[in-house]
């Protein structure tokens, strides 16, 4: 549960993070806290095996995602405080929405008193598209094992661990994550099996983490500004990575060869490129 003051913290860092236009009204009704709700959230698995575009729109609060419904395409539970934060489920054909209510701040959120605002949630292994969007929230998803053909991530000021301990079963087209003033660890991402990956952050830390099973040849984009990126490669595994630094420092392990901003791991089989353009901060190399 996160009290008011964190709330209103994260929720400046986020919009100062995404640089876009906000009309702060502090003015705004604030929002009750009442009982506490844990409803069920569940989706049908699509007929005829189609991908399912799921898109999961969270605001605030903590959002934790898990392998594998056995016979639903979205299946959990919310559980919340504040009656605006009740989720919402949209189904169109292949498309299937689950968002946090129908709150549309015109500024910073005020809550009167401590809110609580969790999804639970558990997916299917029908081919999917998985769009996750997220504020001022805490994540941790596990998404190793099902069938993801294309995964985006975004969100604000956030701390997230997400995770692929097995291999997806699909092979993914692009991993595109887009953050701003957060903690985010990406973990056994061989496993994801992307073919490209871009990765977007702003005043940040971020670790990505290329341990599991690299099947193909692929391609990473890495875009920071003021932040702390760690980038961890598994022995054995080819990869280079080649820096456009700024004013940023690098520092690498004796797993990693340099010569000038080009940095290469031994290995064999297929391989990571990496392109990473840090502004300025500090960007590890590490061979695990």
């Amino acid at each position: 549960m996160l009290s008011r003051r964190i709330l209103l913290v994260i929720a400046v860092l986020l919009i100062s993070t995404l640089a876009c236009s906000v009309s702060v009204d502090l003015n705004e009704d604030e929002l009750k806290v009442g009982k506490t709700v844990t409803e069920e959230i569940r989706v049908e698995r699509l007929t005829g095996g189609e991908t399912a575009n799921v898109n999961l729109e969270f605001g605030a609060g903590e959002l934790k995602i898990d392998p594998r419904s056995p016979d639903a395409l979205v299946e959990g539970v919310a559980t919340y405080n504040v009656s605006e934060l009740k989720p919402k489920i949209t189904l169109a054909g292949s498309d299937v929405t689950i968002r946090t209510g129908d709150l549309e701040f015109k500024g910073i959120p005020r809550f009167k008193g401590e809110y609580k605002n969790q999804w639970e949630l558990k997916l299917g292994s029908d081919p999917i598209r998985l769009s996750i969007q997220g504020g001022a929230y805490r994540g941790e998803m596990e998404l190793g094992g099902l069938y993801l053909v294309y995964l985006r991530v975004a969100d604000g000021a956030a701390d997230v661990e997400l995770k692929f301990s097995q291999p997806n079963l699909g092979e993914m087209e692009l991993f595109r994550y887009d953050t701003g003033a957060s903690s985010v660890e990406l973990i056994g991402l061989a496993n994801a099996n992307f073919a490209e990956m871009n990765f977007k952050g702003g005043a940040g830390s971020y670790v990505l983490d290329f341990s599991g099973e690299l099947k193909r040849d692929a391609t990473v984009s890495v875009d920071a500004g003021l932040s702390n990126v760690r980038i961890v490669v598994p022995e054995g595994v080819s990869a280079r990575v080649l820096v456009d630094r700024g004013l940023a420092n690098v520092d690498i392990d004796s797993g990693w060869e340099k010569s000038g901003n080009d940095y290469t791991h031994a290995g064999v089989g297929p391989r990571l490129t990496i392109n990473v353009n840090i502004g300025a901060g500090n960007l590890e190399l590490r061979s695990r």
